[in-house]
């Protein structure tokens, strides 16, 4: 375990330092906006704002602007510094978890045009509130611990988001019954909960992508790839691995 800036000291070339860090500093602030889109969608929910909408899609143009940046920043390390060992696998950690950062704002604006659609509907209803916050808080605690595991290259706290992720899934899978027990005894509701089970499906996925983000972290450490290890597997293996950067 280490910290991203103590990390950077190791490289006789101070502009190879800087490239390292500048890549990691865009991805924390494209990570932070990642998390803001998902803070404004269960806002959304809770109390829909058509303010709200626009401020998602603010952040989700920038979120797209930072891609396209650490995208280029990416290629430019690999041609001109050609790194190896845990210089390359911090490059490519990086450029996978972008992808995940990204589809994780597109989740959030799915779940925000959900929560448009429900307000202007001409049926009010409750339905599945409980359950979209329990999952939503989640999801955007598992988001925000991921990358600050990136951020100190914990492999712990990154395991951790694993571990959280199969409780998401089984709060999931549990509203899904419960939801659609209420749409056969109440066929009014059918429109309210095929909505919320959308909401449901996209916060699940974001909690999803904020998984694969942590197993990227994890392999950045220890060099060790989990995405097809149980997690009970992975802890075994994590404590007899050393870290690797």
């Amino acid at each position: 375990m280490g910290d991203l800036r103590e990390d950077f000291t190791r490289h006789i070339s101070s502009e190879f330092n800087e490239e390292l860090e500048e890549l990691c500093g865009d991805l924390l602030k494209m990570g932070g906006l990642a998390e803001r889109q998902v803070q404004l969608a269960l806002q959304a929910q809770e109390q829909f704002d058509s303010e709200l909408i626009s401020q998602i899609k603010d952040a989700e143009q920038s979120v797209n602007a930072w891609e396209l940046r650490i995208d280029e920043l990416v290629a430019e390390i690999i041609a001109r510094r050609q790194p190896a060992a845990s210089d390359l696998r911090l490059v490519l950690a990086v450029s996978k978890i972008v992808r995940d950062l990204e589809r994780a704002g597109d989740e959030a604006n799915k779940v925000a045009l959900m929560a448009q659609q429900a307000a202007e509907s001409t049926r009010f209803s409750t339905v599945g509130a409980v359950e979209v916050r329990a999952i939503g808080e989640r999801v955007g605690r598992m988001l925000s611990d991921a990358l600050t595991a990136f951020a100190r290259l914990d492999a712990e706290m990154a395991l951790q988001v694993a571990r959280n992720d199969r409780d998401v899934d089984a709060i999931y899978q549990s509203a899904l019954r419960s939801l659609a027990t209420f749409m056969i005894e109440d066929p009014r509701e059918i429109g309210n909960v095929l909505n919320v089970m959308w909401v449901l499906r996209a916060l699940e996925r974001i909690g999803d992508h904020a998984t694969n983000v942590a197993e990227h972290i994890v392999y950045l450490v220890k060099g060790t790839d989990i995405r097809h290890l149980s997690v009970t597997n992975v802890e075994d293996r994590i404590r007899a691995t050393p870290d690797r950067v």
